[in-house]
């Protein structure tokens, strides 16, 4: 009995310590965190809300009826690009909607891509609720930052309810945004890959754009930025617009959208859109042999052919590569999409077509000197040295951007 209790307590002592971590690592996004404060902070206040069918809680529910069970005024919604049910293919104009006959969905992604000043004024607070991609181009932060500047003019609140980014661990990579080719698919001057939550992203640029804004950010609870979104405790992935489809395509989202300011196809149109890419002219078996002497880390090149239904070559057969990644944590999506772009350059300069949609893809890319140094056939060295160096300037000059470890 006098050996067995010492054993006891120091099982019970790791079981409570081991209670102890799991509780700490549980992760709660910030929907769930204001459902938990029983959203005290909206009480008596008038809300809309920037949101869509994604935007759930770790239950399931959606954000605006979260809102509601905790009595919240909730007079309208908005949703960005592709909807508030995600029904809309990237680019296609968004009609208003509404949810029954008491809740109307404005469309962010219509005649106008700003709220309406003259509706903002008849609330108190406007929430923004988006799952992001943790790209530059993706455009929700385009959203947010438009909504940041409305809320500013009206004088109202502004409020982020914090998601992670779901590619956090990816080292921040790309050219960082030059003033001059800022759109709606490159807002601010951020990386391509930025490294930043919605919320981290709203504190950035308030401090720089918007330093008069009443800004609320709900963080997260458990989140930390070394981690994939998927291997938080709790996250349940729901793609956050039509064509991510699952957490393997978001992972190459990145190293493959800079084919839309091509004449390649980036896969829109079939099953596995950013996981493959081709166009009619292209030998897959010569542009694999091209892009192995890259020795690109952590993905593996496959010949594909496949016929999209509607975007680029809709009907068309088209010859090409399907990507997947080897080692997640070693995997380099810019470096990846360097190497792609450089080699469809050198093997098929006026079938790529970068010269005919330079205009966009600079836009893509934040810059022309990307589009220009693929162009002139630079080494990737050299264009991964650019690009180290504006990083690290960034870095140096956003040591504050940071709300998590």
């Amino acid at each position: 009995m006098k050996r067995t209790a010492p054993l006891f307590f120091l099982l019970f002592f790791l079981l409570l310590v081991k209670t102890s971590i799991a509780r700490a690592e549980a992760f709660r996004y910030g929907l769930d965190v204001l459902d938990a404060q029983k959203c005290f902070q909206l009480q008596g206040k008038r809300v809309g809300m920037i949101t869509n069918a994604a935007a759930v809680s770790r239950s399931g529910e959606p954000g605006y009826r979260v809102l509601l069970r905790n009595g919240v005024d909730l007079k309208f919604l908005m949703a960005p690009e592709h909807g508030f049910s995600l029904d809309y293919e990237a680019g296609k104009k968004v009609d208003n909607a509404g949810i029954g006959d008491s809740l109307k969905i404005w469309s962010l992604y219509g005649n106008s891509r700003k709220p309406d000043i003259s509706l903002l004024k008849t609330i108190d607070v406007l929430i923004f609720d988006l799952q992001d991609a943790g790209v530059r181009c993706y455009t929700y932060i385009s959203t947010m930052k438009l909504a940041m500047e409305a809320c500013n003019e009206a004088g109202i609140v502004f409020m982020v309810l914090d998601r992670p980014n779901p590619l956090a661990p990816i080292p921040v990579s790309g050219f960082v945004l030059e003033p001059r080719f800022e759109s709606f698919v490159g807002a601010a001057e951020l990386p391509f890959i930025h490294g930043m939550s919605v919320g981290e992203i709203a504190g950035w640029l308030q401090k720089r754009r918007f330093p008069g804004l009443s800004l609320q950010i709900v963080r997260m609870q458990g989140y930390r930025r070394d981690r994939f979104a998927d291997d938080l405790p709790g996250f349940c992935f729901r793609p956050p617009s039509p064509n991510l489809h699952d957490f393997k395509t978001l992972l190459l989202y990145p190293a493959t959208v800079m084919l839309e300011g091509t004449d390649v196809s980036e896969g829109r149109g079939t099953e596995a859109p950013f996981r493959m890419f081709g166009a009619p002219f292209i030998d897959s078996k010569a542009l694999i042999r091209e892009l192995e002497t890259y020795r690109l880390p952590g993905v593996k090149f496959y010949r594909t052919t496949f016929t999209p239904e509607r975007s680029k070559f809709s009907g068309v057969e088209c010859e090409g590569i399907r990507l997947k990644v080897t080692d997640r944590e070693r995997f380099d999506p810019f470096m990846t999409s360097t190497a792609i772009l450089l080699s469809l350059q050198k093997l098929w300069p006026e079938q790529t077509g970068l010269y005919r949609h330079a205009a966009f893809f600079d836009q893509l890319a934040g810059t022309d000197r990307y589009r220009l140094m693929i162009q002139q056939q630079r080494p990737i060295a050299e264009i991964l040295d650019a690009v180290r160096a504006q990083v690290r300037a960034f870095d140096a000059a956003s040591r504050d951007r940071f709300l998590y470890p």
